[in-house]
């Protein structure tokens, strides 16, 4: 039985995986030249073929369950996770209608499909009978539930300065000015509560290894700690995708000068979405990680303020002098 799978599905997953195993070598090269090291550079020219080996040696490490575990839970958390990383493009505009569902609710599709990353975490936590493993799993729902709701205000600020929910027409409605300029303090925000969404450093406390050995998923080897692992590197691509279309206006050119309206829309848009992953490549290079009670108190006592705080006034502005969209 073979299963016909669409080019344009293939066009967005292939590049997709080829982007996070080659995203695994960039942090390490970057790292190292933060740190004054060299990185991986003996397999294959300048490291090239390291995700290769990587990859090689996951696939050939033998799987171990725990014996009181839920077998068929344990085995479907790693792939759940992963998979919802990839469904997410199904609404990432890379140019002017190459786009695989231009919905209407493409935003809120986006926004949706990102809060349900929780559950595999939660069920790879739950399903491996472990204390270490379900303490992990507690602490990421927690600190991904509560920076959802400072990334929802904050969307809901950017919807009411450009009007449509469109990911498409949002990139349209930036052509005069791109909306992280009079954002920027939202888009700071924004950016802040990505890396606790995607449990970046420093807010990476569901795998801080001094505290709870590695989180969630201490019990995983093999292929099932290989998807958590691709999953979390594939969240910071989809992260850095709106992160583009919202603050530095999708895949048109930085500046509107002929030469640059040469290069395809398609490579733009690649090329901010490199710029916001070397940011986080740079954060985890650069702070140290917080405490947890820090962690969670700048999600409630300051983002959620601060970004409810930008819709009133923003909202205000917009209604007193008619320049909703």
């Amino acid at each position: 039985m073979y299963i016909a799978v669409p080019a344009e599905i293939l066009g967005i997953i292939l590049p997709l995986l080829l982007g996070v195993a080659f995203l695994v070598l960039a942090e390490r090269k970057v790292m190292a030249f933060v740190q004054r090291r060299k990185g991986p550079d003996v397999v294959g020219s300048f490291g090239l073929l390291q995700p290769l080996a990587d990859g090689l040696k996951l696939i050939l490490k033998e799987p171990i369950s725990p014996s009181s575990a839920n077998f068929s839970l344990f085995r479907m958390a790693p792939v759940a996770t992963f998979m919802l990383s990839l469904v997410a493009w199904a609404v990432v505009p890379f140019d002017y209608g190459m786009v695989l569902s231009d919905s209407n609710i493409g935003l809120l599709y986006l926004f949706a499909i990102s809060s349900l990353g929780v559950y595999g975490i939660i069920t790879a936590g739950r399903s491996s009978n472990s204390k270490y493993a379900f303490l992990g799993a507690l602490r990421s729902a927690a600190q991904m539930v509560s920076y959802e709701v400072s990334i929802g205000l904050i969307l809901i600020t950017v919807l009411i300065c450009v009007g449509p929910r469109n990911s498409s027409e949002i990139v349209m409605a930036q052509k005069q000015i791109w909306s992280g300029i009079p954002l920027f303090p939202v888009l700071v925000m924004f950016l802040i509560s990505c890396l606790a969404e995607t449990n970046r450093a420093p807010f990476d406390l569901p795998e801080a290894e001094a505290e709870l050995v590695a989180g969630y998923n201490v019990e995983y080897s093999s292929m099932g700690s290989a998807l958590f692992f691709l999953g979390e590197y594939a969240n910071m691509i989809l992260m850095s995708g709106p992160c583009t279309s919202l603050s530095p206006g999708g895949w048109p050119p930085i500046l509107d000068l002929p030469i640059f309206k040469k290069i395809p829309g398609s490579i733009w848009f690649s090329i901010k979405v490199i710029l916001f992953l070397f940011l986080y490549i740079w954060v985890r290079a650069a702070f140290p990680r917080y405490r947890y009670d820090q962690l969670m108190g700048l999600g409630r006592k300051v983002f959620l303020p601060l970004s409810l705080a930008r819709v009133v006034p923003v909202s205000g502005v917009l209604v007193t002098f008619q320049w909703l969209p």
